[in-house]
Formats: C-alpha cells, sequence, structure tokens
C-alpha cells in the first residue's frame, strides 16, 4: 500500500464520502458498502486489475471480495475486457434478439444439470421474484418455505430473517413490505429437517402442502458459508416432492463458482427451478432463472405466466458472461478449490497461533472465518459470532492491504487471478490482524 486513508488528513475517498451523503441514502448504492459494520467510512475505487483493486488514493488492496462474487476470473481479465469492447462497438442494446443470448442460454442449460429452458434477467432479485412467481402459478399456492439467514434478494416477503446486508446491519426484515406478503413466507432453521418436516405439515390443506415452493441456497453464504449438513438436500428434494411444493434452488452465489454445474452438480441433488446470477454476467449486471421445459413453458410469450425486462439478455453483459465461462473449465476449479483449502487451512493456524477462537468454513471458491469458537451449522449460531471482533479484523487487515468483505456474514471469494503468493500475504496480515484482536 501507499498509505491508509484513515492516517491522512483529507483524503478523496473523504471527500467523495461527503458528497455522496448529500445526494445518496448512506452516501451508497447498495447499505454493505457503508463499511459502517466495521466502524470506518467508505473507500471509493478507481480500478482494479487481477486480484488488486485500487482506490481513488492510490492505495492498493488484495481483494478477497471480487464485486461481491461475480468477478472469479478477477478483475478486468483480458478476454472479458475484449468481448465487451468487441460487442459495444456493435451497440450497447438492441431490445430484440441476439445470437449471444442464444449462446448463454445453451452454455446454462449444457452445464446446470436440472436446466432445460432459462430466461434472462438483471439482477439476482429479479431472477428470484420471477421464478417465485412461476412456482405459485404452477401450484396455485402461496406460501413459501425459506431458512432462516439465507437472503434471496430484496424481494418482498423475503426480507424477514435475512441474512447477507440485512444480518449486517442488524435488520431483521423492512418496512413498506406488505403484512400479507411476510404473512406468506414460512420460516424454518437451516440443517434442521425436523422443523421443515413440522412446516409443511402444518401448512398443509386437504391433503395437499399449501407451501408453493421450498426456496433454498444449497450453500448458504448469505450468513457467512454455511454448508449443508449430510443429507440435506436430497432430505428437501423428498420433502417437498411429498408436499407438492416445487424446490428452488437460489445459485445467485454458488452457480459455476463451486463446480462447473452449481451446488446442484456437487451434491446431485436437482432442483425444480434455479436461479442464477453474478458469474453469468462476469461483472456486468445479468441474472436468470432456469428449470424444466414443462415449467418454464409457463413463462410468456409461451405461456401465461408474464415477466419482462427492456435490458435482459443485454448484448454487453452476455458477452461478459459468455467470455468468463469459457475460462471455467476443469482447471479453472482445481485451482479455485486449491487457494481456498490453502486460504482455510492457513487462517485456522494463524489464528490458533494468535489464540483467537474462530471457525473456518470453505468449499470451492469460497471461505468465511467466523469469530465463533465452535461449528456454525445455522443462522443462530453465525449471529453468535464476536462481530466487534470482526470488525477489528476487517480494519486491521484493510490496514495491511487486504480488502475482505466487510462483514462477518458475508463470504469471502476465490477468483482464478488469486495464487499461492496472494494467500501467503493474506495470512502474513491475518497473523498480525488477529494478534491486534488477541490484544
Amino acid at each position: 500500500m501507499t498509505g491508509h486513508p484513515a492516517a491522512l488528513a483529507t483524503t478523496r475517498s473523504d471527500q467523495l464520502h461527503q458528497r455522496a451523503i448529500h445526494l445518496m441514502p448512506g452516501g451508497v448504492n447498495s447499505p454493505v458498502r457503508a463499511l459502517r459494520s466495521i466502524g470506518r467510512d467508505p473507500i471509493f475505487i478507481a480500478r482494479g486489475g487481477g486480484a488488486e483493486i485500487e482506490d481513488v488514493d492510490g492505495n492498493t488492496y488484495l481483494d478477497w471480495m471480487c464485486s461481491w462474487g461475480p468477478l472469479i476470473a478477477g478483475h478486468a481479465h483480458p478476454a472479458v475486457i475484449e468481448a465487451v469492447r468487441d460487442a459495444a462497438t456493435r451497440g450497447t442494446s438492441y431490445g430484440a434478439g441476439t445470437e449471444a443470448e442464444v449462446a448463454i442460454a445453451q452454455e446454462i442449460v449444457d452445464r446446470v444439470p436440472s436446466a432445460e429452458m432459462v430466461r434472462m434477467v438483471n439482477s439476482g432479485t429479479e431472477a428470484t421474484m420471477s421464478a417465485i412467481r412461476l412456482a405459485r402459478a404452477w401450484t396455485g399456492r402461496e406460501k413459501l418455505l425459506k431458512f432462516a439467514g439465507a437472503y434471496h434478494g430484496h424481494v418482498d416477503g423475503l426480507l424477514a430473517d435475512a441474512g447477507s446486508g440485512l444480518a449486517t446491519a442488524g435488520i431483521p426484515a423492512s418496512p413498506g413490505v406488505p403484512e400479507a406478503q411476510a404473512a406468506a413466507t414460512v420460516i424454518v432453521p437451516w440443517n434442521d429437517r425436523e422443523a421443515v418436516t413440522r412446516a409443511l405439515a402444518e401448512h398443509a390443506r386437504e391433503g395437499a402442502g399449501e407451501i408453493a415452493a421450498v426456496l433454498v441456497e444449497p450453500y448458504p453464504a448469505n450468513m457467512g458459508l454455511v454448508p449443508p449438513a449430510e443429507g440435506f438436500l436430497a432430505f428437501l428434494r423428498e420433502a417437498a416432492d411429498a408436499s407438492g411444493a416445487l424446490l428452488v434452488f437460489d445459485e445467485v452465489i454458488s452457480g459455476f463458482r463451486v463446480a462447473r454445474g452449481g451446488a446442484q452438480e456437487r451434491e446431485g441433488v436437482l432442483p425444480d427451478l434455479t436461479v442464477l446470477g453474478k458469474v453469468i454476467g462476469g461483472g456486468l449486471p445479468a441474472a436468470a432463472y432456469a428449470g424444466r421445459a414443462d415449467l418454464m413453458g409457463r413463462v410468456a410469450p409461451a405461456g401465461d405466466v408474464y415477466q419482462a425486462g427492456t435490458l435482459s439478455g443485454n448484448p454487453l453483459a452476455t458477452a461478459a458472461g459468455l467470455a468468463t465461462l469459457e475460462l471455467l473449465d476443469a482447471g479453472a476449479y482445481i485451482h479455485l478449490d486449491q487457494i481456498a483449502g490453502q486460504m482455510a487451512e492457513g487462517l485456522r493456524l494463524v489464528a490458533e497461533q494468535a489464540g483467537v477462537p474462530v471457525h473456518v468454513s470453505s468449499t470451492t471458491g469460497l471461505l468465511t472465518l467466523f469469530f465463533h469458537a465452535g461449528p456454525v451449522t445455522s443462522y443462530a449460531e453465525a449471529r453468535e459470532c464476536d462481530t466487534e471482533a470482526f470488525g477489528a479484523f476487517a480494519r486491521a487487515m484493510l490496514e495491511r492491504g487486504v480488502y475482505l468483505p466487510p462483514s462477518q456474514f458475508e463470504a469471502w471469494f476465490v477468483s482464478l487471478a488469486h495464487d499461492e503468493q496472494h494467500v501467503e500475504r493474506t495470512l502474513a496480515a491475518a497473523a498480525e490482524s488477529l494478534g491486534e484482536v488477541a490484544r
């Protein structure tokens, strides 16, 4: 680093923050960017390259956030930039079909085991909202079952007991959500089979469950990474079938990251519908929902469930997405797995040496350092973490040039640009930072 913003009397980031708070709510366009949960003001980024970002004051940081997951290839990957530049020379939006839309739909169908048809949208929230509408139309039911700590976008009715930014800010739900929407969501603890069985039974009606869909992050990463217990996803598949509900996987984070075909490929459990995002846009706004052909055939104009979007399948986003997916071959997943594993083992070791109780959870391309003495298997246990210690750790890491997701309830994202030297730099910074936390 060339000097930390906090050490300077008036920095460009400080100036931008002062302007921003008068122009945007909280000075940001998404809440967690404010960095309030770790007790500091936001950083304003000027550029990124590979595994590093640079702020407007010229400070460089090793980035383990990667734009909250989309940049699995790293910042400004040459192949992605060239694809976007080439697409932009031909036009930025047409409001009509393109060859790239067909190509990315084919890629999704080829990679995601449960996907037979695809509809592109612009954000994970939009994809979730659309998948829910389709599930309700298909089943003729209204209620949804979701898990405490799971975040599925800022959809009305799904904000209660959500993770991600709501957990970071300590907000249990949101004003402005109609009571009827909230009442249509049934919330159960993650990894709790008995609670799922009981909820589906309690909401049964005339021999058929009135739950339209069981909505689940197969690898939850919005309360920190909390993997499913052995056999839990298969149990959800069976429980949904028995109740007549659809099983919907939210793979906005896990899709194309934990495996070529996402968590469903790794776990061998196929949902009825899948929500996708982040990686498929390659850093540009893109998302999708996909599923069986009979289900997706209900979506307009093929069917009667209406959903539309002016910029859906935008040519720049599809170009970036296709270029990114081309990079994700078998070797890419070996790399993502190795780097995540090395980081996890290293963090466990330096925390033990510092005498700081932690639990480290990891899988291919994802990890979380929980400031918690025992295993974290649910949102309730995640909320027991020492968030003050995490805040002190995150601030100390920033001072040493390492940029982490600024929340105990978010996962770290590994990219193809990260290598063993980056792991060593991060662990050296973590050893010093954890030493400060221990004092």
